[in-house]
């Protein structure tokens, strides 16, 4: 009798807990879409409360996809689930790898949602980056290869994009670790669309690895798109072309051309630096 008390309490408890983490999305009180009626959306979302990676919603760093930007490499071995938490952990090859007839020193980490998100849809995460040269990211991008005719083109949203290590002397770059980095992309289009980057910024108050940051997007509209940082509205985007193409939600750690790989490899810290943490991933779109 004892035993079946303490069951159902911690179910209870259990509950209790779900039912608060995901009520609703990260919006401050005073915020106009606090008000709006919303519902998670299970298959796009995630608290990384398991042992390993759920692959029936999560693909990582798929060997027919994308494979990473020399000098980084996708490796499946940089996921792993510790402590409710997605941990991607950048790390030097042991010996160079070449693909294509491009090297890779490096390995990051790649992971794609199963299923497309659409518009109208919230999408935020609780982040926290790595101290490396390489970056720390959530955004969503469609796959052009699924598509016909005009919507044969590239759209890409960015709700945040940072590195640890700065080694540009690139002026525009250098707050690129104390900021949340959001752009909208059009690109590669078939058709007459316009291509462009149409993007925002908005202050951390530290860096980016200081702590965990909430960073959210309401694709509002194929021609809106509203971004939120721990609550709080901090800009709206209106897309060089229609956002209007079901694209799919990434957590990446990779390289940039214009952050070089620093002189002593730049993984010379602990493994908790070399890491992008990942509490919770939460989708969300509007009660009907």
């Amino acid at each position: 009798m004892k035993a079946r008390f303490v069951f159902i309490l911690i179910l209870v408890i259990f509950c209790l807990k779900l039912a608060t983490a995901q009520d609703r999305p990260t919006f401050n009180a005073n915020e106009e879409v606090a008000s709006l009626q919303w519902e998670l959306i299970p298959e796009l979302s995630d608290e990384f409360d398991g042992k390993s990676l759920d692959e029936d919603k999560w693909i990582n760093a798929d060997p027919k996809g994308w494979r990473g930007r020399p000098p980084g490499i996708f490796k499946a071995n940089t996921v792993s689930l510790k402590k409710g938490k997605l941990a991607i952990t950048n790390y030097q090859l042991k010996k160079p790898e070449t693909l294509k007839g491009r090297e890779f020193t490096h390995a990051g980490g790649h992971i794609q949602s199963r299923n497309a998100a659409s518009v109208g849809q919230y999408f935020e995460c609780r982040m926290k980056a790595n101290k490396t040269f390489m970056s720390s990211t959530f955004w969503l991008i469609n796959n052009k290869g699924q598509l016909e005719g005009c919507d044969r083109r590239v759209i890409e949203l960015d709700i945040q994009e940072s590195v640890g290590h700065i080694t540009t002397d690139a002026a525009w770059a250098q707050e690129f670790n104390t900021k949340m980095n959001s752009n909208t992309h059009s690109r590669q289009v078939t058709c007459d669309e316009p291509e462009g980057i149409k993007g925002n910024k908005a202050p951390l108050g530290g860096k980016c690895y200081d702590d965990y940051h909430v960073f959210g997007a309401w694709w509002k509209s194929p021609t809106e798109v509203q971004f939120f940082l721990d609550g709080k509205h901090v800009g709206t985007v209106e897309p060089a072309a229609a956002f209007d193409l079901p694209m799919y939600l990434k957590m990446v750690t990779e390289t940039y051309d214009w952050n070089p790989v620093p002189a002593d490899g730049g993984m010379n810290m602990s493994k908790s630096d070399r890491t992008t943490y990942y509490d919770w991933v939460r989708s969300w779109r509007l009660v009907k």
